[in-house]
């Protein structure tokens, strides 16, 4: 039996390592998680870096304001098979 796409798209999200930039709990530093493959990409230049700074600071600025998720917007716009 063939998975649907939305089944497919969860088994590859759920096989991905995700992890923070820091490799720390997110509870223990405040920064977002992301899959491995994209905080090293983002680490390795210039912007990359800077767009990660920025959404760590949104989301530890949403934490303390006591959400749950933050629009840290790191992921719009990003193909998912891109990961």
């Amino acid at each position: 039996m063939a998975l649907k796409k939305q089944q497919q798209s969860l088994k590859k999200w759920t096989s991905q390592k995700w992890r923070t930039a820091s490799g720390k709990k997110s509870s223990e530093t405040g920064e977002v998680y992301a899959p491995a493959r994209t905080i090293a990409s983002l680490k390795s230049s210039a912007s990359g870096r800077k767009k990660l700074a920025t959404a760590n600071r949104k989301k530890k600025k949403a934490t303390s304001q006591g959400k749950q998720y933050a629009k840290h917007g790191l992921h719009k716009g990003v193909k998912r098979s891109a990961y």
